[in-house]
């Protein structure tokens, strides 16, 4: 027997719904999905929502798509993971940059870019992040800026992930 199953997904819960050949339902049910409460029980999500602009819903699809933070070799490899950089194409003497790749994971890629823009123009607090996202966004305009600074928060993720650390707001710290 066929049965098709149907999926209502709103912020705070799920929706069930499975229904036979014949139309009539044969099972309903309600799931809680409240992203906050789905936070608060996970260390490494609670980490990442130390950077400036990531929320629960930015943490846990970063989690959910990454997984394995073993699978790469280097942070930098989660940002063209996610296709947040450059197309490249080289043929002979001809070689230039595009437009962003968008290969993976696309509501990943527009959650990122969301807590970059929610980082550059929401935030208060300055960290050396947002001063080097606000200096790419005086010189290449802010659009360009909020994708280097989703690719670079890619980075950062993955290396917090890597680390066991949490957010370091300065720059000084860092290199230490």
């Amino acid at each position: 027997m066929v049965h098709y199953v149907g999926l209502d997904v709103s912020l705070k819960q799920t929706s069930i719904c499975v229904v036979n050949q014949a139309g009539s339902v044969v099972r309903e049910g309600v799931v809680d999905s409240d992203p906050e409460l789905m936070a608060r029980d996970d260390m490494q999500v609670r980490r990442f929502m130390t950077v400036p602009g990531v929320g629960p819903v930015t943490a846990l699809c970063f989690k959910a798509t990454i997984d394995d933070p073993t699978r790469f070799k280097r942070s930098r490899s989660v940002g063209a993971y996610v296709g947040l950089t450059t197309r490249r194409h080289a043929s002979g003497e001809v070689d230039w940059s595009g437009r962003i790749s968008k290969c993976g994971d696309a509501m990943l890629r527009m959650y990122l870019f969301e807590a970059a823009g929610v980082l550059l123009t929401r935030v208060p607090k300055w960290s050396a992040l947002k001063a080097w996202g606000m200096r790419l966004a005086k010189r290449n305009g802010l659009r360009k800026a909020k994708v280097a600074v989703a690719r670079k928060l890619a980075v950062i993720l993955h290396r917090m992930w890597i680390d066991g650390t949490e957010f370091n707001w300065s720059r000084t710290e860092a290199t230490a």
